[in-house]
């Protein structure tokens, strides 16, 4: 699988990238504006892991290098390879990944230090990125997790990550932050979302209750479009979906 760039008329894509076990991929594609019909070119940060290429499925994209600074100069590389000189609307950080345990489970050390690539990694990653090629004003969303915002004892290596990205989106929305002039951060803070493997791990769990990914696609492309049906510059959304009906609600500081 390849990333693509989507400008108006053209098309170019980013070629396979191979090895790390976990590791930032870039995914890059197009939005239309309804007043003027302009491409916005919007951007992905995802975790991915390695998996062998199989007619079933395909090879994941993945960044080489198997250091946070060897992923963000492949990423950073291919970006200005794909896009050139050409600013971004908006980037978005849609990392995700899950793994529980406390501090004497087996696998805590190892279970953080992948919580910690999934989340930590690619948010970062993805802020260095914005600070050389979004526009002025863009938009960038880094992705933390309700559960999060307080003790996680089940779960220690992802609440861990998770924080701190909360904490790195406050940092982003700081002065002398590095990003270009009125980029607006937001941290969308999702409690369980719709997808096809959380149905199959969750199968009795109550469906009312997770929130569509149709919804943060549409909350994404309007945030987009309008700037001013963003939050406050470094707020933490929770996504809060009761009875199937959906609402976005800020983290007091």
């Amino acid at each position: 699988m390849s990333s693509t760039c989507f400008r108006t008329g053209s098309t170019v894509n980013i070629p396979a990238i191979k090895a790390a076990p976990i590791a930032a991929a870039l995914t890059i594609s197009p939005v239309q504006r309804e007043a003027d019909k302009s491409t916005i070119i919007l951007v992905a940060i995802t975790a991915r892991e390695n998996t062998r290429h199989t007619k079933h499925s395909p090879a994941m994209e993945i960044v080489k290098g198997d250091t946070l600074q060897q992923q963000a100069d492949q990423v950073k590389g291919d970006f200005a390879k794909v896009c050139g000189e050409e600013k971004v609307d908006a980037l978005f950080c849609v990392a995700g990944g899950w793994a529980g345990g406390n501090a004497s489970n087996d696998d805590f050390v190892k279970n953080t230090d992948l919580m910690m690539k999934q989340s930590i990694w690619t948010s970062v990653i993805s802020a260095n990125v914005a600070a050389f090629h979004l526009k002025e004003g863009g938009l960038l969303t880094l992705t933390g997790a309700v559960p999060c915002l307080k003790g996680t004892s089940f779960m220690m290596g992802y609440g861990l990550a998770k924080a701190a990205v909360h904490q790195l989106t406050k940092s982003l929305a700081a002065d002398n932050n590095g990003l270009p002039d009125n980029t607006s951060v937001q941290c969308i803070l999702p409690v369980t979302l719709d997808t096809p493997m959380n149905r199959k791990f969750m199968a009795d769990a109550d469906f009312t209750k997770w929130t569509p990914l149709s919804y943060v696609a549409d909350m994404f492309t309007r945030w987009t479009e309008d700037a001013t049906s963003r939050h406050p510059n470094g707020s933490l959304v929770k996504i809060i979906t009761e009875n199937s009906e959906t609402k976005e609600e800020i983290v007091p500081e």
